[in-house]
């Protein structure tokens, strides 16, 4: 394998492009919009700054990273002679789904389609495609460059070769690969999300403020960032759409989303993104009042 479109140039996309990339790929990094891609390539190269600053990179590392990555704005275009393509779009069913059906058109049928979502279903997406066998989950982790966990998610088409396959491209990028199976939310953001959702309840409930629900976890379990900021830097959408999917999923009532959480995404309170969620970014300071007013 030497050629990987990723398509998306948003966090994620960037990371993984950058991350492919650093370790000797082809990468051909797919959007739609012009300003996303040059917006994703200046958190590419700012990110290799901060390396290069560290001493985990020399210049000529950089140079060669970002030598290896070519933008594209058109999807076909950008995963023609691609051996992997991986999607990493907004969580949205309807978009993943459409871009499946174009990739299906697009490709040859022995391009392996990965998807890095972090909680629809693999089969379902993978039923729009001809071989679906090909299909699977490639869930990494914010910041991708830094992170060391791929979750692997197999379908229930999934052949054992794609699986195996997967797994050992993810070893060749430094990250530890774990095999999990095809359920709403996976692993990591069936017990994540819910753990957040309840941290958002906590504050709905007025049992404590922001500063105080993050603290207790920070200093109390040794978690490296509060549940409520955290949720921020995910984003407050994304959250609310990863409990919608497992809602969904499991019919079940513990996965339904605060109400808090729905009201300040249908505000546009979307955390770091936004520049204000369960904390101010705009100004770098606590704000709970930005919670507080939809209490």
């Amino acid at each position: 394998m030497k050629i990987v479109a990723v398509i998306g140039a948003g966090t994620m996309g960037n990371g993984i492009a950058h991350t492919f990339a650093q370790n000797g790929f082809t990468v051909k990094l797919i959007d739609i919009s012009e300003a996303a891609l040059e917006k994703g390539m200046t958190t590419i190269f700012t990110n290799l700054d901060r390396m290069l600053a560290k001493g985990t990179i020399s210049a000529e590392d950089k140079m060669k990273t970002i030598s290896n990555i070519i933008c594209y704005t058109d999807i076909e275009d950008g995963v023609v002679g691609a051996d992997l393509v991986i999607e990493a779009a907004t969580e949205n069913l309807d978009l993943k789904l459409r871009i499946f059906r174009k990739l299906n058109e697009y490709c040859s049928h022995n391009t392996i389609f990965a998807t890095n979502t972090s909680s629809i279903s693999i089969t379902q997406i993978a039923a729009v495609v001809a071989h679906p066998e090909r299909v699977i989950g490639m869930h990494f982790m914010n910041p991708v460059p830094i992170m060391p966990l791929v979750e692997v998610i197999r379908g229930y088409n999934t052949s054992d070769e794609v699986t195996e396959f997967i797994m050992n491209l993810a070893k060749k990028l430094d990250k530890s690969a774990v095999e999990v199976h095809d359920y709403p939310g996976f692993v990591a953001n069936r017990i994540l999300m819910p753990m957040i959702n309840e941290a958002i309840e906590t504050l709905y409930n007025k049992v404590a403020g922001v500063s105080e629900i993050d603290n207790v976890m920070k200093l109390g379990m040794a978690h490296p960032m509060g549940p409520l900021q955290l949720a921020d830097f995910i984003g407050l959408d994304v959250c609310l759409s990863i409990m919608n999917v497992m809602y969904d999923g499991f019919k079940n009532p513990k996965y339904a989303p605060c109400p808090l959480l729905v009201n300040m995404v249908n505000a546009k309170k979307l955390g770091v993104k936004s520049g204000e969620g369960f904390y101010d970014y705009s100004k770098n300071k606590k704000a709970e009042k930005v919670a507080k007013q939809f209490l």
